[in-house]
Protein backbone atom coordinates (compact mmCIF):
# COMPACT_ATOMS: atom_id res chain seq x y z
CA UNK A 1 0.00 0.00 0.00
CA UNK A 2 1.41 3.43 -0.80
CA UNK A 3 1.61 6.42 1.50
CA UNK A 4 -2.02 7.99 2.84
CA UNK A 5 -2.57 10.64 4.50
CA UNK A 6 -6.02 11.13 6.30
CA UNK A 7 -8.29 12.72 8.94
CA UNK A 8 -7.17 11.20 12.65
CA UNK A 9 -9.91 9.53 14.27
CA UNK A 10 -10.31 8.71 17.79
CA UNK A 11 -8.88 5.13 16.93
CA UNK A 12 -5.53 6.79 16.11
CA UNK A 13 -4.82 8.00 19.90
CA UNK A 14 -3.20 5.40 20.92
CA UNK A 15 -0.27 5.30 17.99
CA UNK A 16 -0.23 8.69 18.40
CA UNK A 17 0.39 8.87 22.16
CA UNK A 18 3.06 5.96 21.62
CA UNK A 19 4.99 8.43 18.96
CA UNK A 20 4.79 11.49 21.47
CA UNK A 21 5.67 9.46 25.06
CA UNK A 22 8.98 8.38 22.58
CA UNK A 23 9.38 12.35 21.57
CA UNK A 24 8.54 13.82 25.17
CA UNK A 25 11.34 10.98 26.88
CA UNK A 26 13.85 10.84 23.80
CA UNK A 27 13.85 14.34 22.49
CA UNK A 28 13.53 18.12 23.79
CA UNK A 29 11.38 19.22 20.61
CA UNK A 30 7.93 18.92 23.36
CA UNK A 31 9.26 20.68 25.81
CA UNK A 32 7.41 18.61 28.23
CA UNK A 33 8.49 16.85 30.95
CA UNK A 34 6.47 13.80 31.73
CA UNK A 35 4.53 11.60 29.23
CA UNK A 36 0.89 12.48 28.72
CA UNK A 37 -1.63 9.09 28.70
CA UNK A 38 -3.84 8.56 25.91
CA UNK A 39 -7.06 10.16 28.18
CA UNK A 40 -5.10 13.67 27.43
CA UNK A 41 -4.11 12.71 24.07
CA UNK A 42 -7.50 12.28 22.94
CA UNK A 43 -8.24 15.20 24.56
CA UNK A 44 -5.24 17.53 23.09
CA UNK A 45 -7.03 16.41 19.74
CA UNK A 46 -10.80 16.94 20.41
CA UNK A 47 -9.49 20.89 21.55
CA UNK A 48 -7.68 20.62 17.58
CA UNK A 49 -10.36 19.53 16.29
CA UNK A 50 -12.92 21.31 18.00
CA UNK A 51 -10.93 24.48 17.12
CA UNK A 52 -11.88 23.69 13.57
CA UNK A 53 -8.45 23.01 12.69
CA UNK A 54 -7.18 20.35 10.85
CA UNK A 55 -5.45 17.07 12.87
CA UNK A 56 -3.74 14.35 9.97
CA UNK A 57 -2.45 10.70 10.09
CA UNK A 58 -0.05 9.53 7.47
CA UNK A 59 -0.25 5.65 6.81
CA UNK A 60 2.64 3.75 5.03
CA UNK A 61 1.71 0.39 4.12
CA UNK A 62 -1.62 0.14 6.06
CA UNK A 63 0.97 1.08 9.26
CA UNK A 64 0.87 4.06 11.50
CA UNK A 65 3.83 6.02 10.35
CA UNK A 66 3.35 10.03 11.77
CA UNK A 67 0.84 12.71 12.43
CA UNK A 68 0.32 16.51 12.00
CA UNK A 69 -1.70 19.28 13.38
CA UNK A 70 -2.41 23.10 13.38
CA UNK A 71 -3.47 24.72 16.29
CA UNK A 72 -4.15 28.47 17.11
CA UNK A 73 -0.92 30.56 17.40
CA UNK A 74 -2.22 32.72 20.15
CA UNK A 75 -5.97 33.18 22.06
CA UNK A 76 -6.63 36.87 21.41
CA UNK A 77 -8.61 37.15 18.34
CA UNK A 78 -6.43 39.30 16.21
CA UNK A 79 -4.55 35.91 15.79
CA UNK A 80 -7.52 34.08 14.63
CA UNK A 81 -5.58 33.40 11.24
CA UNK A 82 -2.63 32.68 12.20
CA UNK A 83 -1.80 28.78 12.60
CA UNK A 84 0.98 26.88 14.34
CA UNK A 85 2.02 23.57 13.45
CA UNK A 86 3.03 20.59 14.66
CA UNK A 87 4.69 16.94 12.20
CA UNK A 88 6.08 13.76 14.27
CA UNK A 89 7.19 11.05 11.69
CA UNK A 90 7.97 7.47 13.70
CA UNK A 91 11.69 7.24 14.06
CA UNK A 92 12.38 4.42 11.90
CA UNK A 93 10.23 5.98 9.10
CA UNK A 94 12.03 9.18 9.00
CA UNK A 95 13.41 10.27 5.30
CA UNK A 96 10.86 8.80 3.48
CA UNK A 97 8.63 11.69 2.59
CA UNK A 98 6.55 11.00 5.31
CA UNK A 99 7.06 14.49 6.81
CA UNK A 100 6.14 16.14 3.93
CA UNK A 101 3.46 14.77 2.63
CA UNK A 102 2.32 15.24 6.05
CA UNK A 103 3.25 19.32 5.70
CA UNK A 104 1.55 19.47 2.16
CA UNK A 105 -1.72 18.15 3.31
CA UNK A 106 -1.45 20.30 6.97
CA UNK A 107 -0.69 23.56 4.57
CA UNK A 108 -3.83 22.82 1.71
CA UNK A 109 -5.78 21.83 4.89
CA UNK A 110 -5.03 25.10 6.82
CA UNK A 111 -5.68 27.26 3.34
CA UNK A 112 -8.62 25.44 2.54
CA UNK A 113 -9.84 27.10 6.00
CA UNK A 114 -8.63 30.66 5.53
CA UNK A 115 -6.25 30.72 7.56
CA UNK A 116 -3.10 33.54 6.37
CA UNK A 117 0.02 32.53 8.19
CA UNK A 118 1.72 29.17 9.48
CA UNK A 119 4.11 29.74 12.85
CA UNK A 120 6.87 26.58 13.01
CA UNK A 121 7.99 26.74 16.50
CA UNK A 122 11.19 24.41 16.41
CA UNK A 123 13.13 23.05 19.54
CA UNK A 124 16.69 23.49 19.13
CA UNK A 125 18.58 24.75 16.24
CA UNK A 126 19.90 21.42 15.84
CA UNK A 127 16.83 19.97 15.13
CA UNK A 128 18.20 19.84 10.87
CA UNK A 129 15.68 17.65 9.41
CA UNK A 130 12.65 19.90 10.97
CA UNK A 131 14.49 22.90 9.96
CA UNK A 132 14.74 21.63 6.53
CA UNK A 133 11.50 20.29 6.18
CA UNK A 134 10.23 23.93 7.11
CA UNK A 135 12.30 25.24 4.37
CA UNK A 136 11.15 22.89 2.05
CA UNK A 137 7.76 24.27 2.24
CA UNK A 138 9.04 28.10 1.97
CA UNK A 139 8.85 28.58 5.93
CA UNK A 140 11.32 31.61 6.59
CA UNK A 141 13.75 31.77 9.78
CA UNK A 142 12.12 34.61 12.22
CA UNK A 143 14.54 34.16 14.83
CA UNK A 144 15.95 32.02 17.42
CA UNK A 145 14.84 32.76 21.04
CA UNK A 146 18.02 31.90 23.16
CA UNK A 147 17.38 29.64 26.30
CA UNK A 148 14.04 29.90 26.79
CA UNK A 149 13.19 26.52 28.04
CA UNK A 150 15.18 24.05 30.22
CA UNK A 151 14.81 20.31 29.42
CA UNK A 152 17.15 17.42 30.47
CA UNK A 153 19.89 19.47 32.29
CA UNK A 154 20.03 22.20 29.81
CA UNK A 155 19.06 25.57 28.68
CA UNK A 156 16.97 25.51 25.12
CA UNK A 157 17.18 27.80 22.38
CA UNK A 158 13.96 27.52 20.09
CA UNK A 159 13.58 27.82 16.45
CA UNK A 160 10.99 30.44 14.89
CA UNK A 161 10.37 30.15 11.43
CA UNK A 162 6.86 31.79 9.56
CA UNK A 163 4.84 30.85 5.90
CA UNK A 164 2.47 32.79 4.28
CA UNK A 165 -0.59 30.87 3.69
CA UNK A 166 -2.93 31.69 0.74
CA UNK A 167 -3.32 35.50 0.15
CA UNK A 168 -1.33 35.57 3.56
CA UNK A 169 -1.36 39.72 4.19
CA UNK A 170 -2.47 41.15 0.81
CA UNK A 171 -5.81 41.27 1.57
CA UNK A 172 -7.99 41.62 5.03
CA UNK A 173 -9.20 38.27 6.00
CA UNK A 174 -12.90 37.31 4.51
CA UNK A 175 -14.57 37.67 7.99
CA UNK A 176 -13.75 41.34 8.15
Amino acid sequence: MPLIVRDATPADVPAISDLYATEVREHVNTYEYDVPDEAEMAQRMRTVLDGGYPYLVAELDGQFAGYAYASGYRARIGYRKTVENSVYVVPGLKGRGIGAALMQALIDACEARGYRQMIAVIGEPTNTASIRLHEKFGFTLVGIFRGIAWKHGRWLDTVQMQRTLGAGTDAPPQDE
